[in-house]
């Protein structure tokens, strides 16, 4: 039988999706799942952008720039500018979703072998993009107990090597929700400009911040101009996580070139998802303004819940939609599954995301579960409900 690749078999599964056969099964039982599991908001995609598609007068669909439409990133441009950044739309390619935009940054900036360095836990699919391009993470541990604020710049600078080519944030974070301050990233910044690397931000949840917070672009931060790469999408934003569209922004000519060399490898971005992208622009703060004190609610029903259970402790994040939740188990991948295979209430269960897929450091977080608030109020109150009946009702 031929062979598959090294790198193939060490692909990591999704411990987002990976529950999926299980949750089939239970709704195929009739069970109805209440999914914590997955960051796909509920909120109504901007009508503006399904007006876009639906009138869109099309003779032919056709490729578009390898760098996306200049019409979209001349609005993106201006958009950005909103929040104090300032890029002109030959700094932007229109990606493929945020997860093309970070293979693009790899692709630029490493060769197989070189090393980025990330605060875990993070987004898993940064595992997988990074065995996609033969690079090693190399963790930086952020802790519960402090709501997983950015780690000590000591322990960043102690794994830096020849290899390090980057670090890599994503802020607001997921899994965490965590916010990083002004000054957090201004630490980051010296430290990357130090040490002559690439600062690599993931702020597609730019708009989720709360209580008053901001949020603080690496794109923003002065003299930083050759080392930040912003990763952005519309995914959250907008709440359009099936248009696949997102997009890499750099003021670093010589990066910016080489990643227009893998954008016209897979010729464009899709044409149809670029319109309704581009028209999305035109949504009201009010959207973005209701938006947020909907999730800001949901956020204080949902940790309010979860502190209430004996034995949990929930880290209250400061922007996106998710926080990471300690349970008093001792393997959430356990726990998670036997939700959906042995327990039910009134006919239904929760779907939630074991932790220990959002770090790479083995061990860690084994007993903690990522939650996305992505539901109704009166839906995240049930899901409370459900999870501390099943934690009563679970054996290790």
């Amino acid at each position: 039988m031929p062979r598959l690749s090294q790198k193939g078999l060490e692909m990591p599964q999704s411990p987002i999706r990976k529950l999926v056969p299980y949750a089939e099964a239970a709704e195929a039982r009739g069970t109805q799942i209440l999914q914590l599991n997955i960051g796909q908001p509920d909120i109504r995609t901007p009508q503006t952008a399904l007006d876009a598609i639906k009138n869109a007068e099309i003779e032919v669909l056709s490729y578009s720039h390898s760098a996306g439409f200049l019409s979209y990133r001349e609005k993106l441009a201006k958009y950005y500018a909103k929040y104090g950044i300032n890029v002109s739309p030959d700094e932007i390619i229109i990606s493929t979703g945020g997860s093309e935009a970070l293979m693009f940054a790899l692709g630029s900036i490493t060769d197989p072998g070189d090393e980025i360095i990330i605060p875990e836990p993070f987004y898993a699919n940064y595992n997988g993009f990074a065995v996609s391009s033969g690079v090693k993470v190399v963790p930086v541990i952020s802790s519960i107990d402090t709501g997983f604020a950015l780690p000590p710049i000591a322990d960043f600078e102690k794994l830096i090597s020849s290899s390090t080519k980057a670090i890599v944030i994503c802020n607001p974070g997921n899994p965490t929700g965590y916010l990083y301050s002004k000054e957090e990233i201004e630490e980051l910044a010296a430290l990357v400009k130090k040490h002559d690397l690439f600062l690599i931000a993931d702020e597609v949840y730019r708009e989720f911040a709360y209580d008053g917070l901001q949020h603080h672009s690496v794109l923003a931060v002065p003299g930083l101009e050759e080392n930040a790469i912003m990763i952005d999408s519309v995914s959250k934003r907008f709440s359009m996580c099936g248009a696949r569209i997102g997009c890499i922004v750099s003021k670093n000519k010589d990066l910016m070139a080489t990643a227009m060399k893998f954008a016209q490898a897979r010729l464009s971005p899709p044409t149809l998802a670029q319109i309704a992208s581009e028209a999305a622009l035109d949504t009201p703060q009010s959207y973005f303004d209701d938006v947020i004190d909907e999730y800001v609610d949901r956020r204080n029903t949902l940790v309010k819940g979860l502190e209430s259970i004996a034995g949990v402790k929930v880290a209250k994040p400061k922007g996106a939609f998710y926080c990471i939740a300690e349970l008093p188990i001792k393997s959430a991948d356990d726990f998670a599954q036997w939700l959906l295979e042995e327990f039910e209430m009134d006919g239904k269960t929760v779907m939630v995301a074991p932790a220990a897929g959002f770090y790479s450091t083995p061990g860690m977080g084994t007993n903690q579960v990522r939650i996305a608030y992505v539901l109704k109020k009166e839906n995240l109150v049930t899901a409370v409900a459900l999870l501390k009946e099943a934690l009563q009702r679970y054996t290790d």
